[in-house]
Formats: structure tokens, sequence, C-alpha cells
């Protein structure tokens, strides 16, 4: 919309002289009110053509800027029958001529979240009981400050981003589907909500609000339904939807103090609707009344009657991984695994080391208005609350990478140098390779395989964004021998498939998937990729060998294998490349990082040196 300054320009000719209060009102040679920036007349009925009034009736030379049939000619907008097309006040019958959609009564046809009674559920400062918690942003004329370019997405008070804003409907919609994306598509968490939140575009508060009710539903999805359960006739013949939505409406009142039980009941109820669901909105809302009332009076497992069950229920994880846990780790051992949380949810953030120093990523950092401190291992800053960084003009310009303390101390084992010739075997979505590039001072090659299309469009992406040009992204399976690559490499990483158990506190949805068969399939994966990339690594040279798991099977048995059937390799200890706090940790055949312990991703690290 044009500003005031650019309605009250003159385009006739002669100058226009401007009366106290009333810029942008004057006359022309001919004495006649001025109308219109092109230099057109407000002709009325009962004109002839080409003649013009100077104001209506009234024809007094002191007035004749003003017209008493209510027109304003220093204004083109405004007309005789008082309607201003471009302005959005109100009249003098109540009317806002300017928005057509808006009705007296307070509709709003043309929006199609506006409701009488004056809910709006797509702005997330606007609950049903009229608290309006986001205020600051919304201003008298309308404006929202707050959808700035450079406002991050997420960064807000947590007790707005636990509302959801508004009645929350849309947020909420984004998060079932989410999960059911999670639950009856087979999807992965992390990338089915990157995809939802794309598409739904909201902004940074019902992001954040969607983000906690989606990782919190799936975190605690055995308990949550251990409570829906309690309160339903024939709990498995539950439409999957309506589940979804009773442990969503479950986990907000249970696990975000801040959404009030009835916004979290209404809200539900709003949700079967809202997917076509009419006839399940009473159960719904029962079922979450009937928590309500009988918060106090749950009748958990007995831990001493059926331990597992009660490890498997009080912590969300399913019985066959605590039955895993345990005999890995004892049951104490596998208690402190399931039941490990983030204390404070953080991002691990490194600079480009060829765009950016530690120095100039802290001070963009501070420019952001971010909370951070440095991490364990040197290089990295840990971001808290940091939203969505990767819309940071400094991320999107390729100054830093997201990418977790263990991942970065993978790929420095490595120790590749400037004009060296390194694989990524199993490299999506390139992190580590980007590291290993910046390490080899973007000159060399670094080949980076993936056996998806989309995953190497994803390494691609991220040497583009970081503009590294030594890296080759390629569709390559490692599990593949290739005679012609044989003794060609100076060093190779391998971040081999593993089950991800160490890193089930950033990826709640990993631990419904592991089973004791998934885990047999995918050592014997690794199996494959050690020897066929061992051949690979010419004398002399590297071979690094890393998961983000903590089963010995994956991890330093899996090395024991190795060097028994390939006597061509020593391991060569990490030492002082890793932070002090974990070199205690370091043992014959690698460093086990443990989450919980450790206060960083569960990860396992084994470097190997081809004998000369």
């Amino acid at each position: 919309m044009p500003n005031d300054r650019e309605n009250q320009k003159k385009t006739g000719e002669g100058s226009a002289e401007k009366k106290p209060g009333r810029p942008g009102m004057g006359k022309n040679d001919s004495g006649l009110s001025d109308f219109g920036e092109k230099g057109r007349y407000r002709r009325f009925p009962g004109q002839d053509d080409g003649k013009f009034m100077r104001g209506g009736d009234r024809r007094s030379s002191g007035s004749s800027d003003r017209r008493t049939d209510g027109g304003r000619p220093g204004r083109p907008e405004w007309k005789k029958d008082g309607e201003r097309p471009v302005k959005s006040e109100w009249n003098k019958d109540g009317e806002r001529p300017g928005k057509p959609e808006w009705k007296r009564d307070g509709e709003r046809p043309g929006k199609p979240e506006w409701k009488r009674d004056a809910e709006r559920p797509g702005k997330p400062e606007w609950k049903r009981d009229g608290e309006h918690s986001g205020k600051p942003e919304w201003k008298k004329n309308g404006d929202r400050s707050d959808r700035g370019v450079n406002r991050i997405p997420g960064r807000s008070d947590r007790k707005t981003a636990e509302t959801g804003g508004s009645d929350g409907l849309a947020s909420r919609r984004v998060a079932l589907e989410t999960l059911l994306d999670v639950t009856q598509k087979d999807a992965y968490a992390q990338l089915a909500l990157e995809k939802r939140l794309r598409q739904a575009n909201l902004d940074g508060r019902d992001s954040a609000f969607v983000t906690r009710l989606v990782y919190g539903t799936i975190e605690n999805r055995i308990a949550l339904d251990y409570r829906v359960n309690q309160l339903l006739d024939k709990p498995d013949e539950l439409d999957p939807t309506a589940r979804e939505i009773l442990r969503m409406g479950a986990y907000q009142l249970f696990y975000m103090d801040r959404v009030p039980d009835m916004a979290a009941t209404d809200s539900s109820v709003k949700l079967t609707r809202s997917m076509g669901m009419e006839g399940l909105t009473g159960v719904v809302n029962a079922v979450l009344r009937g928590m309500i009332r009988n918060r106090d009076e749950m009748v958990w497992p007995d831990p001493e009657a059926d331990p597992i069950r009660y490890l498997s229920v009080m912590n969300s994880c399913p019985e066959a991984l605590c039955r895993m846990l345990i005999e890995r780790f004892g049951e104490e051992g596998a208690r402190e695994i399931i039941g490990y949380r983030n204390p404070v949810p953080y991002e691990s953030i490194r600079p480009n080391l060829l765009r950016c120093d530690i120095g100039r990523l802290k001070r963009v950092l501070e420019e952001e208005k971010l909370t951070f401190e440095p991490g364990l291992v040197e290089g990295t800053f840990r971001v808290y609350d940091p939203g969505d960084l990767t819309r940071t003009r400094a991320y999107q310009n390729g100054l830093f990478t997201i990418q977790g303390e263990s991942s970065v101390l993978a790929a420095r084992a490595v120790g590749a140098k400037p004009g060296q010739t390194v694989l990524d075997a199993c490299a999506a979505p390139g992190g580590k390779t980007a590291l290993i590039s910046e390490m080899m001072q973007d000159t060399g090659r670094v080949y980076a395989w993936d056996t998806h299309p989309h995953r190497v469009d994803l390494i691609r992406g991220t040497a583009t964004r970081l503009h590294l040009e030594n890296v080759r992204p390629m569709m390559r399976d490692a599990q593949v021998e290739r005679p012609d690559m044989a003794g060609s490499l100076d060093a190779a990483l391998i971040d081999a498939p593993c089950t991800g158990s160490g890193v089930m506190h950033i990826k709640p949805d990993l631990k419904y998937r592991i089973t004791p068969e998934g885990t047999e399939a995918l050592v014997a994966v690794q199996r494959t990729i050690l020897d066929s990339v061992a051949d690979m690594v010419r004398p002399g040279g590297t071979l690094v060998y890393s998961t983000c798991s903590i089963f010995p099977e994956e991890n330093e048995r899996q090395i024991e294998s190795f060097l028994e059937r390939d006597g061509r390799y020593d391991v060569e200890p990490l030492g002082a490349l890793l932070p002090e706090a974990l070199r205690g940790y370091e043992g014959r055949h690698g460093v086990q990082i443990m989450a919980g312990r450790d206060r960083m991703d569960g990860f396992y690290i084994c470097r190997m040196r081809r004998r000369g």
C-alpha cells in the first residue's frame, strides 16, 4: 500500500498550496481543486463533461478544499459515497469499505479462519479465553512486526511456544499430520517434521510449539498410550488418527504446564472434527476429561512384579529394547540410558574453516542475540533455544554448519591434509564430508557416497552452501567391491549405518525401530562395508570407523572381528584429538561416547592405519 506521502503527490500543473493540518491539498493554476495522482478531477452526477466543481455546493475561496458532501479533494482515494478503497479507517456508518470482506457483525468471509465468536485460530497470540499472550507484536494498525525477514523462527519465550497460539488448530494439525507420517508411513520424525513445517510456513512460535509437541508425543508414546488405554473399553479398536490426537492431548495435559487443561481438551476435539471424525469427538472429549479428573489416581505397572513392563512404560521404551539394553549394560545401566534426556536442548555448530573463524562466529551469535557457550569439543558452540538456525543469514551464507560434537570428532579423526584423496563412504547429509573438505583447504578430492538420490542431493546442497569445490557427491553403495579403486585413497571414513541407539535422546522415534533382528542385519552390512573400503586405502593410509550406536556388536566387537579378518590394519589411538574429559574412555579398539555420561551424542570412533 502506498504511504501517505505518495498519496499526497500532485501531478497537475502549477504549485500546490498546503494548508496547515491538510498536507497535499491545493489548487492548480485555474483555481480548481486538484484530485488524483494522474491529474484527473472528480466529476459529480449531473455535471457536463469538462466541467469541474471546486467543492460541491460551496464555492467560497476560504474553504475551496473542503466539500460539504464528505469529499476530500486532496485524497485521491476518497469518493463521494464515503468509500476509501485504499485506506482502512472506519467511516461514518461504521463500515470499513477498504476491506471488502469485513462485515459489521465481525465476520470476515474472505478469511476462512475468522469466526463470529472472535476466535482467530490462524493467529498464534489469540486464545479462546480472550488472553492475548503475543500482544506486543500486534499493533493498532494491523501491522505485525514479528514477521520481519531477520526474525529467527522459534526464538520465543517458552510460554508462547507452549500455547501453540490462537486456539492452535493450524499448528496442531501440522503436528498431527507429522505424527501420522511417522506412525502410518514409517517416516523419520526429523525429515517428516521439516517437510511439514516448510509446507505450513508457520511463524516462529507455532513452529516451536509443533516441534515440541511432535517430539514430546513420540518420546512419551508408550506412557501416553498407557494413560489412554485405561479410559477405553476396547483400546485396540480405536481409530489410529483418533489415538494420535489423544496422545497429543495427553502430552499437553501432563507435560506442557503452560497449556491449560481446557485448551488441550477443546483443541483436541476441534482437531478431531477437522479431520472429518465428528463421531469420535465425544470419545476424545470424554477420555481427556477423564484424565483431568483422575490425574492423581493412575495405577502404574508394579516394578517388583514385572520390572521390564515397568521400565518400558515409565520410560516409553519398547520392551524388546529394554531387554537388549539390560543384556548389554545391566539393569541400572539400562535405566540410565533409557531415562536420559537433554536437560536443556541445544544445537551444536562449528565455523566453516574456509570462510569464518571461531571469533567471527562468536560475534555472529552475539549479533543474533542467541544464548550459547563453547562446546566440549574445541572449535564448537552449543546454542540454546536456537530456533531455526538454517534461516539465519550467516548459515545461508555458509559461515557455519550445524553438526554434533561427536560427529566433528569422527571427521577430525581422518586427519585429512591438503591435496589428498579421501572417501566419505556413507556421507549424507554431508557435515563430515564438509569438515574433511575444509581441513583439506578445498584442494584434492573428497568422494562422498550414498545409496539414495535424495540423500546425495543433501550432500550436494551442503557443499554448495559452504562453497566447497573439491567435493564429489555420488550415488554408490559402499558394500560393493571396487577393484579399480584398490589402494587409491589416502584416507577413508566409514560412518556406518547403525541402530542410532546413541542418539535416541534427540531422535526418539529411533527407539521404536530397534529390534534384535534389525540390529543383526545392520551388523552384517557394517561388516561388508568395512571389508570393501579397506581395500581402497593405500598402504600407510587411514581408515576411520564410526557409528552413532552404543551397542558393542556394532562397535568394538565389529572392529575386533575386522582386525582378525584383515591383518593389514592396526588401531591408532586418538589421544589428544579427544577432549580431556573423554580420553580416559578410549580403549584398545577406540572410544565409546555415552550421551548420559558425557553430555554428547552417543558415538563410537576407531581410527586404524594400514601398514606400509
